[in-house]
């Protein structure tokens, strides 16, 4: 795929990995609209805050990156949260804070997403969803559950779209993002070495215009 002038949306713009995302679709010449919960200030891009947990915030984020940009042909979703403790703790609250963040939120910005996306020209959208999708971790049982949701939500749409827009699963191991520092619940535990985010993000845009249609973990093993 060609990123020179395509127009993509990327949520979680500020963060660890949405950051160096940005930066590279910026160097390849895409025309990038950023998200986050407050408005990412990054030069060269159009910035629009959005909290995908809302009902309606992610079809307004949607709409107003097609407005901005004249037309969608990316989306690299790369927001989210983290919790850690055991399952049985996880009350109700934080239950509802997880999935919506992590899995509802982002099933309706793919939900908004695609029918632009199957106007766009040679359209992707790449939903970093997370190794835990793969392989749930003791500790992070709501955590996992919500992404594994997500991941499999992006797995069959990837296979309705087959034809149309090549919907990504992109399931990165543990990244030096920062994430685990913010939980919106519990501690993290002492955490292996991650991987370096900027790294993380040059083989997703690889994955992007090489046309792959799934990058798992494995995938990211000489990064």
């Amino acid at each position: 795929m060609e990123l020179r002038d395509a127009g993509v949306l990327v949520t979680g713009a500020g963060g660890g990995l949405g950051r160096p995302l940005v930066e590279g679709l910026l160097a390849a010449g895409a025309r990038v609209v950023v998200s986050g919960r407050t408005a990412p200030q990054i030069d060269g891009t159009h910035a629009v805050a959005a909290d995908l947990r809302l009902p309606g915030e992610p079809e307004r984020l949607v709409e107003e990156a097609v407005a901005h940009l004249g037309r969608l042909d990316g989306l690299v979703h790369a927001a989210g949260v983290v919790a850690f403790g055991k399952g049985v703790d996880a009350d109700d609250d934080l239950l509802d804070e997880l999935f919506l963040a992590d899995a509802i939120g982002p099933i309706r910005l793919l939900r908004a997403a695609v029918p632009h996306l199957r106007e766009g020209n040679d359209a992707f959208a790449a939903v970093v969803t997370a190794v835990v999708a793969e392989k749930p971790q003791a500790g992070m049982a709501p955590y996992s559950a919500a992404k594994a949701a997500l991941s499999s939500f992006v797995t069959a749409l990837a296979r309705e779209e087959r034809s149309r827009v090549r919907v990504l699963d992109v399931r990165p191991p543990h990244t030096e993002t920062g994430l685990a520092t913010r939980p919106v619940a519990g501690s993290a535990p002492k955490l292996p070495q991650g991987l370096e985010p900027r790294a993380v993000a040059d083989r997703i845009l690889r994955g992007i215009t090489e046309g792959e249609r799934e990058l798992p973990s494995e995938a990211f093993a000489q990064t």
